[in-house]
């Protein structure tokens, strides 16, 4: 037993002579049994550096290179870049003398738009509100009621821009429905105003008059001129 204290006793001498006392100050670099990559090799910035011919670790931009921001451009052919967070077209409204102006479907409306839409729907919103957009979504079989029927009366009134917000902002519960996340972080604007077209699409196809005479201009697409009307030589 004897032995044994003894080598405890200096099993704890060795731990303090290596690592030493908690908030002590030396001016010996640290012993690091796990360094957690504090020192790893890599390039700082605007340091000296051979592995370039030139010699710097801070490279100029390629000649051309441009930013990777793409802008929307609207129907009325007006470039809106997503840095301008106070545009409506990037915020679905705009504030006129203290109100709130929600704003149409500002990107031209084409089938392929609304199979984007269609597409992001599923991804998105399939889950709580259904493929039929009826709000019986899987989500509501694990006991989450009060989701949204985008077939709905509350619904059908809301406007395109409001719907957009409450796709960007999401929305807080109520004592008849639950709330919603934004998805601003994971939807790019150009796919939220596409969901936006589908869901259109969608409450158009359920109502009684859905025909082609019914549907607002903007969701039109123009049909393509017949061969035989085409001018110009073969």
């Amino acid at each position: 037993m004897r032995y044994v204290l003894i080598g405890i006793a200096m099993g704890a001498f060795m731990v303090v002579a290596l690592a030493g006392f908690r908030g002590d100050i030396s001016r010996k670099p640290p012993l690091e049994v796990i360094p957690d990559m504090d020192r790893q090799p890599k390039l700082r910035p605007m340091e000296p550096n051979a592995f370039f011919k030139n010699g710097l670790s801070s490279q100029p931009l390629v000649e051309g290179t441009v930013a990777r921001s793409e802008p929307l451009v609207t129907a009325s052919g007006e470039k809106v870049y997503p840095f301008q967070t106070n545009h409506a077209v990037n915020k679905g409204y705009k504030i006129v003398d203290g109100a709130t102006n929600f704003v149409s479907i500002p990107i031209p409306v084409t089938m392929s738009f609304v199979e984007r839409g269609r597409e992001r729907f599923g991804i998105s919103c399939v889950p709580c509100h259904g493929a039929q957009g009826d709000g019986n979504g899987i989500v509501g079989k694990f006991g989450f009621s009060g989701i949204r029927d985008l077939h709905g009366e509350t619904a059908l009134k809301l406007s395109d821009g409001a719907l957009f917000k409450i796709i960007s902002e999401g929305q807080k519960s109520s004592p008849t429905e639950a709330g919603m996340m934004g998805y601003a972080s994971s939807i790019d604007i150009a796919d939220r105003w596409a969901i936006v077209a589908y869901v259109r699409a969608l409450q158009l196809s359920r109502l009684g008059d859905a025909k082609k005479d019914n549907v607002p201009a903007r969701f039109l697409i123009p049909e393509k001129a017949p061969e035989s009307e085409k001018g110009g030589a073969e």
